[in-house]
């Protein structure tokens, strides 16, 4: 089967995030309405289903190839790229002056969601190439820019963000890459780093790698990293390509899945001849990669929506087709017919359709936050980046399950190609912060940093909104139920998460329940968002409404009481856990 893009839920809900975020009014977003995102969505779908999709398996099939220092694609790749690059998505969101479309992230994000769901491990250059280019934009100087940017845009160059070390992982604070100054102003850098995604590959002709790294006189720990820029080739002052920079793939890795993904260790500097240029201030590196790593966690959530949409379209279409079993009239019936099959499918279906909505609102509120200074739209960005970034990829592992789980014993052969769904959506809750670190950025950074400010704007948003279905005879018993998760999480905020009494390793250890709990009414928030904004729309296709009412009932009823689970777990916080010696 191949992927279709699934477009009445795209049209629904970027068309309902421009309206909701205030983006009709902006100016500066003048021309980039609906209209104009439903044109960009139908020629992204087609290369999204014509050109990336049939590479999906042959990715995982043959995967990269590691040939006498040199990464090799697999086949049909390299000249896919071409027609990606060269078809302008690469520079889909970025600025027009060098050479981008400009276009709003509202717009971009179905798209990104399209290039995910056909092929997730091709188009993961893509988010780096956009991470990296606002990297440059707002810390890199003028030179940088201008030599750098327009090829990163074009695609004619590729971005890698090398933080990771042998010695470093989620402690970046451990990293020992070391950046010597030269009199030219220049850096020389030496220094290994580990899973650096297209680290090296055959696509393009240079790779600009952005690289942490620290001064001999650098502070101790994350105060004392700073960032450069060192491509694979150096780069003239016009921007032509120059010798090798003494920056060496030393293997790539052999992983679960992701397969057609370069995942590579890199060194820098064997022959002490790899030159790097500051980027930004000195020990003002993490300040300035948090940009990008801010767009992969983005990325990440969406991927975790991708997969999700990937999956139960597989799933249908084999439980549509498969005959096994018998209905209680005793007639040979298709599986999709068996109560247990369509609750699989519709947890699937109505957990992806909420997350799509909770990702599409980020994205026009990113947007909405770059044209207006109000504090309140860049704090609940910050707030739900956490949240849609690990529950997105944490369902996305429960929903790949669910699809083997549909096609049973044919799930595990690997020819049905699901299987290949299951094992690449295991890393997208690890990769840019696991879920662990993702809670605790909840917990400690979003919610205890701001004593709770935005959060508590969150939860009266969503009470006002599921009032306003108290009365409402389907929709009365979610309404409720939201409430009384509501009025629980509102509880703990004051009992637990803001007690300055609390023993934090007690709530690092409840943080990723708490985290559940949060993504749960998220999604449950964004179904009624889209019960309210459909409810003031004209829409004359009525079957789609009711599946959509149908989905979000279901939703409520079978997933929403796993919220006050969670909070049951959070309210639990310290009891048993430092008893057990380990």
């Amino acid at each position: 089967m191949n992927y279709q893009a699934p477009y009445k839920d795209m049209q629904l809900l970027v068309a309902q995030a421009y309206q909701q975020q205030g983006l009709a009014g902006v100016e500066s977003l003048d021309g980039f309405d609906p209209e104009l995102a439903n044109a960009v969505m139908e020629e992204a779908a087609k290369f999204a289903t014509g050109v990336l999709a049939p590479l999906n398996q042959v990715g995982d099939v043959q995967g990269c190839r590691f040939r006498d220092g040199k990464v090799i694609t697999a086949d049909g790749w390299k000249e896919a790229y071409q027609q990606f690059a060269e078809s302008g998505w690469i520079g889909l969101a970025l600025p027009e002056e060098f050479g981008g479309q400009g276009l709003p992230k509202y717009i971009a994000q179905p798209v990104n969601e399209m290039w995910l769901s056909a092929n997730l491990a091709f188009v993961m250059f893509q988010a780096l190439a956009q991470g990296g280019s606002e990297i440059l934009l707002n810390f890199a100087n003028e030179s940088i820019q201008n030599r750098y940017l327009p090829k990163i845009v074009s695609g004619e160059w590729t971005v890698a963000m090398a933080l990771t070390e042998p010695n470093a992982g989620s402690d970046l604070g451990a990293l020992n890459t070391k950046a010597i100054q030269q009199a030219d102003g220049t850096y020389k850098i030496k220094g290994q780093k580990i899973y650096i995604t297209y680290g090296d590959h055959d696509l393009t002709d240079n790779i600009a790698h952005l690289v942490l790294a620290r001064t001999p006189d650098a502070p101790a720990g994350s105060r004392g990293i700073s960032l450069f820029i060192v491509p694979k080739h150096r780069v003239a002052d016009d921007g032509a390509l120059g010798e090798f920079n003494d920056v060496r793939c030393t293997g790539i890795e052999h992983k679960m899945g992701l397969h057609g993904s370069p995942t590579c260790s890199i060194s820098y500097g064997d022959q002490d001849d790899c030159i790097g240029e500051l980027v930004g201030e000195l020990n003002q590196g993490l300040m300035a990669m948090f940009v990008l790593m801010n767009e992969a966690r983005l990325s990440c959530g969406l991927q975790g929506v991708a997969l999700g949409e990937l999956g139960y379209q597989r799933a249908l279409e084999y439980a549509q087709e498969r005959t096994q079993g018998a209905n209680s009239q005793g007639e040979k019936v298709a599986i999709v017919e068996h109560a247990d099959v369509k609750r699989m499918l519709l947890e699937i279906r109505s957990e992806t359709f909420a997350l799509r909505a909770v990702g599409y609102q980020i994205a026009a509120q990113i947007d909405a936050t770059e044209v207006t200074d109000d504090p309140l739209k860049k704090d609940r960005v910050a707030l739900l980046t956490p949240i849609f970034k690990a529950f997105a990829t944490e369902r996305a592992n429960v929903m790949a399950g669910q699809v083997v789980q549909v096609f049973g014993g044919m799930g595990f052969v690997e020819e049905t190609g699901v299987a290949q769904i299951m094992r690449d959506a295991r890393v997208t809750t690890i990769y840019e912060g696991t879920t662990g670190i993702q809670a605790r950025d909840l917990m400690f950074r979003k919610v205890r940093g701001d004593q709770g400010k935005a959060l508590t704007e969150l939860l009266a948003e969503v009470t006002q909104l599921a009032q306003s279905f108290e009365s409402d005879e389907v929709f009365a018993s979610m309404a409720q139920d939201s409430q009384q998760v509501i009025n629980k999480m509102t509880s703990l905020l004051h009992s637990h998460l803001l007690n300055p009494d609390m023993d934090h390793e007690d709530l690092l250890a409840v943080s990723v329940p708490f985290l559940e709990a949060m993504g749960i009414l998220c999604c449950t928030w964004q179904l009624l968002n889209v019960l309210a904004y459909q409810q003031a729309q004209e829409n004359t296709d009525e079957s789609y409404v009711q599946n959509i009412k149908a989905l979000s009932v279901f939703y409520g009823a079978y997933r929403l009481p796993s919220a006050m689970a969670a909070l049951k777990v959070v309210e639990n916080a310290g009891l048993g856990l430092g008893k057990y010696k380990f």
